[in-house]
């Protein structure tokens, strides 16, 4: 099987994918291309969210032309989502986009092919055969029926890979997407027993954020779990930067990557007897837009609390009316309820220059 760290490498801009490499986190702008201004600001906010590759659409030849003053003012890679119209792709390849997502079979006849091929082997751009368990081929799909779609997935990759692969061309991504988690994580599992090429990983369509999070973590995570994937792209129903974030958290859950800081905390129960949840969503408020690799507890209890806060960097602990800040496990000091929340960011504040991260105090956000 192809794990990551056994795909080709493929690179998108300043960023090389496959072979090893760190899994990205991408996104797709909800703006129309051709307003530039707006699109850029999008990107602008995602990059600040954590985004690294963000794709756009391209629907029409003004949105192409776009790209190039899409690109000017932007500082992750860009990607131009193209269906049908082949022209559209070299106009973006034209104007520098770093990668171009087609279906080769769906852009017309092999001279057509061969044009964006062409142009995008002259300026080393890749391409993502992008597979959707919503638009597949209608023969593929009668040969399987509604239970083989792994298999139609994998039939149709197969198909467009060996139109590129007959232009000589292998600069290539691929992308088995379906809002069917397990029927997804099926597909990428065969891919990967078949191919080297790196996978671009999702669950298409997966819902609002609520519901779309768990079924995007579960298929996402378990694709990812196997070794499989080098990037990845939730696909929820809300602002894309809440698309972002759910996908750092697929990749701290995994032990992958860790961006921001980590906060474990208690469900509380009956033992509990402090405002638990209320504190712990103040911290992650807080501490929300900094980037350093600690570890936060906030903990109800004394029964679970002290153990699991030895594991943080820092830690509070619950007691009546009342916690205990925990460093490394070591107790600091007790404090009265009102006073907890104050005293422990002053030690998150500590921890942070401590560990060479002084300049992420100015983004700790108080309300």
């Amino acid at each position: 099987m192809f794990t990551r760290d056994k795909t080709r490498a493929v690179k998108i801009g300043k960023v090389t994918i496959g072979a090893g490499n760190l899994v990205r986190v991408q996104s797709m702008t909800q703006t129309r291309t051709n307003d530039v201004q707006a699109t850029v600001k999008q990107i602008l906010d995602l990059e600040e969210a954590g985004c690294e590759i963000i794709r756009v659409t391209v629907p029409d030849m003004e949105s192409a032309k776009a790209i190039k003053a899409i690109k000017k003012q932007i500082n992750i890679p860009l990607v131009a989502d193209i269906h049908f119209q082949y022209l559209l792709a070299i106009e973006a390849a034209k104007q520098g986009v770093d990668k171009v997502r087609i279906n080769p079979g769906n852009i017309g006849g092999t001279d057509r092919v061969k044009e964006v091929v062409r142009v995008c082997k002259e300026k080393n751009i890749p391409i993502r055969i992008g597979v959707n368990m919503g638009s597949l081929e209608k023969d593929l799909y009668a040969k399987y029926g509604a239970l083989g779609v792994p298999r139609v997935m994998i039939e149709s990759a197969t198909r467009h890979i060996k139109i590129l692969e007959g232009l000589k061309f292998y600069n290539i991504v691929v992308s088995l997407k379906g809002d069917n988690a397990v029927f997804a994580r099926e597909a990428y599992m065969l891919f990967a027993k078949r191919f080297d090429y790196p996978l671009h990983v999702g669950i298409t369509e997966a819902g609002t954020l609520w519901a779309g999070s768990i079924k995007s973590a579960v298929g996402i995570g378990s694709i990812l779990a196997e070794g499989i994937g080098d990037t990845i792209r939730v696909s929820i129903a809300d602002d894309p930067k809440e698309q972002v974030k759910v996908g750092w958290e697929i990749l701290r859950a995994l032990g992958l990557r860790q961006k921001g800081v980590d906060i474990i905390a208690c469900p509380t129960c009956g033992r509990t007897q402090i405002n638990l949840i209320d504190l712990a969503r103040k911290v992650e408020s807080i501490v929300s837009k900094v980037d350093a690799p600690i570890k936060v507890a906030v903990m109800g209890c004394v029964v679970n609390g002290p153990g699991e806060a030895s594991f943080a960097d820092i830690g509070v602990c619950g007691g009546r009316n009342q916690g205990a800040i925990f460093k490394k496990g070591k107790l600091l000091k007790t404090y009265q309820e009102k006073e907890l929340l104050q005293a422990f960011i002053a030690e998150i504040k500590t921890v942070l220059i401590e560990k060479g991260y002084k300049k992420e105090i100015s983004k700790l956000a108080f309300h």
